[in-house]
Order: C-alpha cells, then sequence, then structure tokens
C-alpha cells in the first residue's frame, strides 16, 4: 500500500516534525518512504507543509501533487490542498482551527479537536502529534510502536517530551471524529 500525503499548516505548529515522524516510522518497518519540507520565508505563522509518501514498493517519485491524506491544521491548508486530494482520498482538519467542513463528497473526513484537546492536556504546542495519533488510529499507514520509537529517536535527549508527546498521541486516538 502507498500512502501519498501532504501535512499542511502554520510554521510552529510542528508540521514538519509529523512528516518526520512518518517518514522515520516508515524506515523502521523497513518501508519506502520520502520527506520533503516546504516553508515560507517567516519561521513561526508563515506557511509550511511537507509531502511525506510510505510505501511497501519502491517510491518512484518523491513529489506528491495528488495527495490520498491531506492534514490540514488551518483554515488556509484546507483552502490550498482540498482540490489536489484523490477521489476516495482522506482530509483530516484540526476542528479546532479549521471553520468549515471539506466541500467535496468524494473523500472520507476525519476531525479533530486537535488544539481543544491540547489544551485540555495543558501542553499547546502536541496539537500536532494529538493529530498524527487521530490519523493512525483510523488510516493503517505505520504502528503506534514505530511512532513512540521514532519520538524516542527525534527527543534522544528529552525524555519529558517524549512522555508529553506519547499521551499526546494516545489521546488523538481516542478523541478522532470520522464520517
Amino acid at each position: 500500500m502507498t500512502h501519498e500525503i501532504i501535512i499542511a499548516g502554520f510554521g510552529g505548529q510542528g508540521i514538519m516534525l509529523m512528516g518526520q515522524l512518518l517518514a522515520y516510522a516508515g524506515m523502521l518497518e523497513k518501508k519506502h518512504v520520502s520527506w520533503i519540507p516546504s516553508y515560507g520565508p517567516e519561521m513561526r505563522g508563515g506557511t509550511a507543509n511537507c509531502s511525506v509518501i510510505v510505501s511497501d514498493q519502491v517510491i518512484g517519485a518523491p513529489i506528491v501533487s495528488e495527495p490520498t491524506i491531506l492534514i490540514a491544521m488551518n483554515n488556509p491548508s484546507l483552502f490550498k490542498f482540498e482540490q489536489s486530494v484523490q477521489a476516495g482520498g482522506t482530509i483530516i482538519v484540526n476542528s479546532s482551527l479549521v471553520s468549515r467542513d471539506p466541500l467535496r463528497d468524494d473523500v472520507t473526513t476525519i476531525k479533530i479537536p486537535a488544539n481543544d484537546i491540547a489544551d485540555q492536556l495543558g501542553i499547546k504546542r502536541v496539537a500536532n502529534i494529538v493529530t498524527l495519533g487521530a490519523m493512525l488510529k483510523k488510516i493503517d499507514i505505520v504502528e503506534k510502536d514505530s511512532i513512540i520509537k521514532s519520538l524516542n529517536k527525534v527527543f534522544n535527549s528529552k525524555p519529558d517530551i517524549v512522555t508529553l508527546n506519547t499521551v499526546a498521541f494516545e489521546r488523538g486516538q481516542l478523541d478522532v471524529i470520522g464520517k
């Protein structure tokens, strides 16, 4: 199975980290992966997105122009990428910040109030990991254990951050709403 994913939001929302974690987890599972970041000139508040491919087969080209999955962490991201999602694909929206449902009826929509959940956890910066947990609960891309191992790799000198992100990931898996 091949999953072509665009993850998009504002700079500072952990967009690149989500993509890196998926790519690392895929590598741990001996899958073929690619990860390409793209961001505007601003560090925080500007636009950011990344393309990730996780596949059981060799990846012919790392560019994702028609994703099977879109994660839209804010309104501008949904507006920009919604029409590029393949028919039959999935759009995951951070319903805390995205004010409307996708307009398409040929895709599956998954809503996760990621910022609200992160606020409930008392850790605003983990909305991205909440969203990642929700996505992986609904779509079989990589195993939870591979994500946790990837968190340990990225934050190997900060075990407290691994613990916080693990809690956020698990909470996202509990609170996902799909249609």
